[in-house]
């Protein structure tokens, strides 16, 4: 039997983004990518990230993150997970700012300039063709050669690319819903270019202090939010010139507020983060699985 049998569970949501969180601090367990496939099921606690709790590796960090998307591969970084996280272990502990480890990195979090709003420092931005990763060398990430659709004629083409401890590729468009994301987001999330595959965003620049997006998320498919793309969206828009390195990010499920700081060159977002409901899983699930 899984050790998370009848495990207690919470889930939230970031602007939509579907979280569910699990603490495994005081276990010596972890979660397979069976369990976490198991979870996301119809039967189960459907989710697009899964943020697991696990006991801290470095001194002056709360927990070591582990992040599951609903597939049950792994990922780096999800900056609406953090916020989630974040909030639930404020109220926990009573504390308005915590570090937490990541396979990014050290992420610290601090409670937002408005109530029920919490703020994640998502590290700098990675812009190097070998860092993102991509599959061939583009000396200018800000636009590479890639397209959908006949070549005289391309439904999508010229992305920004960007890693935010996950690949991202902004599509820059007039109208994020004039176009089958659904459609085009696997064909460009597996890619070749792509040696880790990518978050797919369709990004239209109202003005320089706001831009609409929409998401296709590696590993979870359309979302309603996906602050990693928030923040590559910002950081894309802000390098062709285009918007200010402050914006107002509007996706799906609300809106976040992204700063590509100057100082040290570290990306913040600030969003909300909302509680649902706890429970326990069900033992069914990974006998299922």
């Amino acid at each position: 039997m899984s050790a998370l049998a009848n495990h207690s569970f919470v889930k939230m949501n970031g602007i939509g983004n579907e979280i569910v969180v699990l603490d495994l601090r005081d276990s010596a367990g972890s979660v397979s990518a069976d369990e976490a496939r198991a979870i996301a099921a119809p039967a189960g606690v459907p989710y697009d990230q899964l943020m697991v709790l696990m006991k801290p590796q470095l001194a002056g960090t709360e927990a070591f993150i582990r992040i599951y998307n609903n597939d049950g591969s792994e990922a780096a970084a999800c900056g609406n997970g953090m916020r989630c996280v974040a909030r639930r272990t404020f109220e926990a502990t009573g504390k308005t700012a915590l570090t937490f480890q990541t396979k990014a990195g050290l992420l610290n979090c601090w409670q937002g300039p408005e109530a029920d709003t919490y703020t994640v420092d998502m590290g700098p931005p990675r812009l190097g063709w070998k860092d993102i990763p991509l599959a061939e060398e583009f000396r200018d990430t800000r636009a590479i050669e890639l397209q959908i659709g006949p070549i005289d004629a391309p439904v999508l083409h010229t992305p920004s690319v960007v890693s935010m401890g996950n690949p991202h590729a902004v599509f820059w468009v007039d109208d994020v819903n004039a176009h089958d994301l659904g459609r085009f987001g696997p064909l460009l999330e597996n890619h070749p270019i792509f040696p880790e595959r990518a978050n797919i965003t369709l990004a239209h620049i109202v003005d320089r202090e706001h831009i609409v997006i929409r998401t296709w998320e590696r590993g979870a498919g359309l979302t309603r939010a996906c602050g990693s793309a928030a923040c590559a969206t910002a950081v894309a828009a802000a390098r062709l010139r285009r918007a200010n390195r402050k914006v107002r990010i509007t996706l799906p499920g609300g809106d976040l507020v992204i700063e590509w700081r100057e100082s040290d060159d570290h990306v913040l977002m600030t969003g909300a983060a909302d509680f649902e409901f706890e429970g326990k899983f069900d033992p069914a699930l990974f006998t299922r699985a």
